[in-house]
């Protein structure tokens, strides 16, 4: 993905509306990968006002998106059959992002506080935080 694909289909098409639904209390998170560094998704960002979260690139630990990931790449290789195509794929991801549990999403949120006070103990380095799902 590219800075300008990530502005105009993530940023401009969903997070832009989200945001507007949210209210200012809003709180955008992302991480580190490089079309979210980009310049164009960062004058997006300030066009709207829209406030970025501070991450800590020694962190990814702490955002719980990178182990949602994480989920639906497990789920997607336990497929049976393996998806051969990118359209079997597509399908099998759109499928699987459905069938996440909402209580696996909930415990890596209600988890937090743990991974936070494991982090500062660790001085931002990598966690031995050990999946649950």
């Amino acid at each position: 993905m590219t800075g300008h694909i990530y502005r105009d289909v993530i940023l401009e098409q969903h997070v832009r509306l989200f945001r507007g639904a949210m209210g200012a209390e809003f709180l955008f998170m992302d991480y580190n990968a490089l079309p979210h560094g980009a310049n164009i998704a960062d004058e997006c960002l300030q066009s709207e006002d829209i406030i970025r979260m501070d991450w800590s690139a020694y962190s990814p630990d702490l955002n719980a998106t990178e182990h949602v990931w994480d989920m639906l790449g497990r789920r997607i290789a336990a497929c049976q059959p393996p998806p051969t195509c990118l359209p079997e794929l597509r399908r099998a991801l759109l499928d699987e992002w459905c069938n996440i549990p909402h209580d696996q999403i909930d415990n890596l949120i209600l988890n937090m506080p743990r991974r936070c006070k494991t982090c500062i103990a660790l001085s931002g380095r990598h966690t031995p935080y050990e999946p649950s799902y």
